[in-house]
């Protein structure tokens, strides 16, 4: 037998961390979550072009040329250019593991660290295990990527269920939304606060902004403003924000609706100190794109306001119907303007429901938990690496 390591054994282990961007934004917060992790870590981030790094513009040059043959359907050859850099990256920094973000990142570097012998786990967050532009395109590269890693991270049981038919194996899979922020989420009083409803999220097709301002309308159109003036706030950008404006101005909602921009985590956390509920209709887009549990409802019930959400996806996971929020059918517009209306006029209601969520949330979805939960898998992953070097 030989004598392991001690210096490989000593604290949580090297992690060589793999993702697409630096840039994170909205519900994946990569960046965040990295800097929680206990392990000695280096990332690599297929968009920093600097010339100043070197390795790093070349890992980011490998992945853009991996795209570019993914787009021209050479799916053989598109996994090279960035295993061969990431199989280079690997020999340098001889990590313990390597944690790759996303599943179409992951297809990418997969064949480096089975060169190499060194485990790796991978996390998907949503549009990789459902657009029809990922899961469609690269559902064979899938199976060999479930089949040959350590460890799988979802965010949702329908994510897993999806990646369990593709090959997963049930006792390396983790199921663990990425968790709301204590330190900026908490002090929401919607019995105190005016009758606004809160959404926020990027304008796209899965978020369903458009599906939100109709509910809305037919909320508008059935109380008088004598009775109650309600207001609709809305956060972030995107391709279908025109469409929003457009519709809004349609749909006579101008004094309404209020189109707030990108706003950062801390303007969020205040803007749901300052209103009554949050919505939100997420769908399954056109193109097969998925939630996998969105982070700004948990970030809203973790400040203590009332959610009001679809039945999609992870989010009835994390909002329990009647008890934290009220959940609709995707596409129902008609219920969701009955829900905005049930917690509009009835503020002691909207209390009960938004304090039961901040604690079922304290209790299992903050990052903390996330960050625990990812760090057991990664040492169990580390561990079980050690033991068979040990055991040579």
């Amino acid at each position: 037998m030989k004598a392991c390591d001690p210096h490989s054994l000593g604290g949580g282990g090297r992690l060589l961390v793999l993702a697409p961007t630096a840039r994170a934004t909205s519900e994946t917060f990569v960046r965040a979550n990295l800097k929680g992790l206990p392990f000695e870590m280096t990332a690599y981030f297929g968009d920093e072009f600097s010339i100043s790094a070197p390795t790093r513009f070349l890992y980011s040059c490998s992945v853009g040329c991996s795209k570019l043959l993914t787009r021209l359907h050479c799916l053989r050859l598109a996994g090279l250019p960035a295993a061969l850099v990431a199989w280079g990256l690997i020999r340098r920094h001889r990590p313990d593991a390597v944690l790759v973000e996303f599943g179409f990142e992951a297809v990418r570097v997969m064949n480096a660290c089975a060169w190499s012998g060194v485990p790796f786990v991978v996390h998907f967050r949503g549009s990789d295990a459902s657009a029809q532009v990922s899961l469609g395109l690269l559902k064979k590269r899938y199976r060999r990527l479930l089949k040959i890693s350590a460890g799988v991270i979802v965010k949702s049981r329908p994510m897993a269920d999806t990646l369990l038919e593709l090959g997963a194996r049930s006792d390396c899979l983790l199921i663990s939304p990425s968790g709301a922020n204590t330190t900026l989420f908490y002090g929401s009083s919607p019995e105190q606060s005016p009758p606004v409803l809160l959404a926020v999220g990027r304008f796209v097709a899965k978020k369903g902004p458009l599906h939100t301002i109709r509910a809305f309308s037919l909320l508008c159109r059935e109380l008088s403003p004598e009775t109650l003036a309600p207001e609709l706030w809305m956060v972030g950008d995107g391709p279908l924000l025109a469409a929003a404006r457009s519709l809004v101005k349609e749909l006579g909602l101008n004094h309404s609706v209020r189109f707030l921009g990108v706003c950062s985590q801390t303007r969020v956390a205040e803007l749901m100190r300052e209103v009554r509920l949050f919505v939100q209709h997420s769908v399954v887009a056109p193109d097969g794109d998925s939630e996998g549990s969105p982070v700004a409802v948990m970030e809203a019930q973790l400040s203590g306001l009332p959610v009001i959400a679809t039945r999609h996806a992870g989010i009835p996971e994390v909002v329990v119907e009647e008890e934290t929020g009220l959940l609709v059918d995707e596409g129902d517009e008609r219920a969701m303007a009955d829900a905005m209306a049930r917690l509009a006029l009835d503020p002691c209601l909207a209390a009960r429901l938004g304090e039961c969520g901040r604690r079922r949330v304290q209790k299992l979805f903050t990052i903390e938990h996330h960050l625990e939960q990812v760090t057991q898998l990664l040492r169990q992953v580390v561990g079980n690496r050690r033991d068979l070097r040990c055991d040579a």
